[in-house]
């Protein structure tokens, strides 16, 4: 098989078409020019050059085999310069794992955010169905996850890319939808709450029992994702107690409500998590940015 070598000396002479020229331009003499081309020829088998004393001309061969070199050669080219640019960071894929809540509240704006300082790194998105899940396939198959804090787990590193607040969803016709206020616990009272699978959601879980403390409620469903919630209380199957950011998913027949402030407890935080091992250039790029990034506001509920 023919060398880079050849098809740099067989390119020299196709365009200067002058042994003596091309040698000169590639810094040797012309007898190793001349072997070259003719171990390059025999490499695949047919004749490049029609030449005698005077003159040097392309064959048909020669032609077609031109355009071939010059490919084979760029692209050699472009892959050392990716290759470098790949271990630098610049270039190079990683694979975001994020839950549909998520889709709906910042990945879109977070993903061109990515794509304007870094459009050479390719974001390859896996869509998973609970923040455990994004956790546990970490350094597995995943570079990075969106995903609410797990205690204990010292083997990830994180930074806060959401912080949100809880909110009520209740039906439209609701009676604590005319209230005229922001919710207490105690509002809740006997109602049928759509609450969270502790199995899968046991952040949203916490939050929900801290806000309610002691307060009776009859829990009618128990899910994993806030999609599902709503389009529960859409439903009027009860009331529940999402993210703010879950405004963002319209379903007929759901209106949110502010809880009291007094209440309502530490923020919810959404956060950006990768294995401590993780040792993807491209992932430190993105890190760099979200370490940045401020996440689009939702105008606030009135609370007055």
């Amino acid at each position: 098989m023919f060398t880079f070598d050849q098809l740099k000396a067989f390119i020299a002479v196709a365009e200067e078409l002058h042994f003596g020229r091309a040698a000169e331009r590639l810094h040797m003499s012309q007898p190793p020019l001349t072997r070259l081309i003719q171990r390059l020829e025999g490499d695949v088998g047919a004749r490049l050059f029609d030449r005698d004393n005077r003159n040097v001309q392309l064959s048909y061969s020669g032609k077609v085999f031109l355009t071939e070199a010059r490919r084979l050669i760029a692209y050699a080219e472009d892959a050392s310069t990716l290759t470098r640019r790949a271990g630098s960071g610049s270039y190079g894929i990683v694979q975001l794992g994020f839950t549909p809540v998520t889709g709906v509240s910042i990945l879109g704006d977070l993903l061109a955010r990515i794509n304007t300082v870094l459009p050479n790194v390719e974001v390859i998105l896996k869509e998973q169905d609970s923040s455990e899940g994004i956790q546990e396939r970490l350094q597995v198959e995943l570079d990075l996850g969106l995903a609410r804090p797990t205690p204990n787990r010292f083997d990830h590193e994180s930074i806060i890319v959401q912080r949100d607040v809880m909110v009520a969803a209740v039906p439209k016709h609701h009676p604590l939808a005319s209230l005229g206020r922001p919710l207490v616990p105690q509002d809740f009272e006997g109602e049928d709450l759509i609450n969270y699978d502790p199995a899968g959601a046991r952040y949203f879980t916490d939050h929900v029992r801290q806000f309610l403390g002691q307060t009776a409620t009859r829990s009618t469903q128990q899910v994993t994702q806030n999609v599902t919630v709503v389009s529960l209380v859409g439903a009027a199957r009860g009331v529940a107690l999402v993210t703010g950011s879950t405004r963002r998913i319209q379903v007929d027949g759901v209106t949110y409500l502010p809880l009291d402030p007094a209440y309502r407890g530490e923020p919810l935080e959404l956060h950006a998590l990768w294995h401590r091992d993780n040792r993807n250039p491209a992932l430190e790029h993105v890190v760099d940015i979200l370490s940045s990034y401020q996440a689009p506001e939702l105008p606030s509920l009135d609370e007055d």
